[in-house]
């Protein structure tokens, strides 16, 4: 590996993705966690919806279940069951159901979105490394990732929520990633994902940002529930997603990951006229 010294702009081409997983990588429409997120307020005796309980999708898990507690909607849903404000012992308690509930459901949305595994074979040809990065725990990961590698699905690296300090939007997990891949500098690496914590998460690592809308969780339909919707339905939510992620931030954003190694090469075209993101 050639080694770049920071006394000038690194003009090579992109050498790693970071990918998220449920919505990006797996799980088409994020699925997954939701009904998960559901049934721990249900059995507090607090009916949350589906848009409640995808708010913070992305968010490290515990993170997520103190999001929702802090949701006005929620925390007034709370409010008139218990007569008091959600607080961080029903926190803790509701993630402690989170936790297996999860661990027993993950592997059944461990299929690879379609046009990912084609996707990532494209990078892998030019030598680009795949990394991962997650709101889930370690023990989820395991149980995940084995499902998915079953599935044809394996990245380079896999960083979950649990193996840094905090999760998004804070860096870390990118960091670990490029430590793990051994790339450098920052600029030489790109995130994706399907959620604003995502695009947060990659810009404050000062990477380049690809938000991700057909997929993901900010649509949150499968790909059945897309087919039956009206197509101007559909393209008008796409562009709200779209114009979420560019208030936010994202460098770029595609519909899926099948998209995505074509704005790497107009990356590669940024870097090598000395830009950065």
């Amino acid at each position: 590996m050639d080694v770049f010294v920071r006394n000038k702009a690194y003009t090579g081409p992109v050498q790693a993705v970071i990918l998220d997983w449920a919505g990006t990588a797996v799980d088409y429409g994020c699925v997954g966690p939701v009904a998960v997120f559901i049934e721990v307020f249900r059995r507090r005796g607090v009916s949350v919806t589906i848009p409640e309980a995808r708010g913070p999708m992305g968010l490290m898990k515990k993170d997520h279940v103190r999001q929702m507690c802090a949701t006005p909607s929620v925390a007034a849903k709370w409010r008139a069951v218990w007569n008091r404000q959600p607080n961080e012992a029903d926190v803790e308690a509701m993630y402690a159901d989170v936790e297996p509930l999860l661990i027993s459901s993950v592997a059944r949305f461990a299929d690879p979105i379609p046009g990912v595994i084609e996707a990532v074979a494209t990078l892998r040809r030019q030598g680009i490394r795949i990394g991962s990065s997650t709101g889930y725990t370690g023990p989820m990961m395991e149980v995940l990732t084995r499902a998915a590698a079953e599935k044809g699905y394996a990245p380079d690296a896999v960083v979950s929520a649990s193996d840094v300090p905090a999760g998004r939007p804070y860096p870390w997990m990118c960091y670990l990633n490029a430590l793990k891949l051994q790339v450098y500098p920052f600029e030489a690496m790109a995130k994706i994902g399907d959620t604003v914590a995502d695009i947060q998460e990659g810009l404050n690592a000062r990477m380049w940002t690809i938000g991700v809308t057909r997929t993901g969780n900010e649509l949150g339909l499968s790909i059945e529930e897309q087919s039956s919707l009206d197509p101007i339905e559909l393209a008008t939510r796409l562009s709200t997603i779209t114009e979420t992620f560019r208030n936010a931030g994202a460098h770029f954003v595609a519909e899926s990951m099948a998209d995505c190694p074509a704005l790497i090469a107009e990356i590669n075209t940024r870097l090598a006229r000395g830009e950065r993101p």
